[in-house]
């Protein structure tokens, strides 16, 4: 991760952390909901998918028959259970603009705690100040939707 700011968010889901990982790759285009401010062009936009291994895509879907579309960004680690990795791009930033997520599924009670940290920002010279604080809502209300499917805790 970057040292400038990171945009931050956690939950807690009632599934193990490999089940969490599964439903936060797998089931990613059942979670991010369509309608929300979170798509890169809302009226192409079908859902997400993970190409589920270390670079691999993560594609914003726009032809569901074929699976292309807007690629985010590339997987760079695949730890099922433990941690994912993947750059992130928006369709408004130059092509070599990229930010870092992290994602990690920890064990936690009865569950599992997942956080996201988003970095890198300074890579992204068109992110102004409070572009980071942004994406910490943003990732909030999405682990909200990720939640919904995972079983909230």
């Amino acid at each position: 991760m970057s040292t400038t700011a990171t945009a931050t968010a956690s939950i807690e889901v009632a599934v193990d952390p490999d089940t969490a990982f599964t439903v936060f790759t797998a089931d990613i285009g059942a979670w991010w909901k369509r309608g929300t401010p979170y798509w890169n062009d809302a009226e192409r936009g079908r859902e997400l998918r993970f190409e589920p291994k270390a670079g691999g895509r993560l594609i914003e879907v726009h032809d569901q028959e074929s699976g292309e579309g807007f690629e985010i960004g590339r997987v760079l680690v695949w730890e099922p259970g433990r941690r994912l990795v993947f750059t992130w791009r928006q369709g408004d930033w130059g092509t070599s603009e990229t930010t870092d997520v992290e994602v990690r599924f920890e064990t936690s009670g009865q569950g599992a705690r997942v956080t996201v940290e988003h970095g890198g920002w300074d890579r992204v010279p068109s992110a102004g100040r409070g572009l980071p604080a942004g994406y910490s809502h943003g990732w909030a209300e999405l682990l909200g939707f990720y939640a919904e499917k995972a079983g909230a805790r």
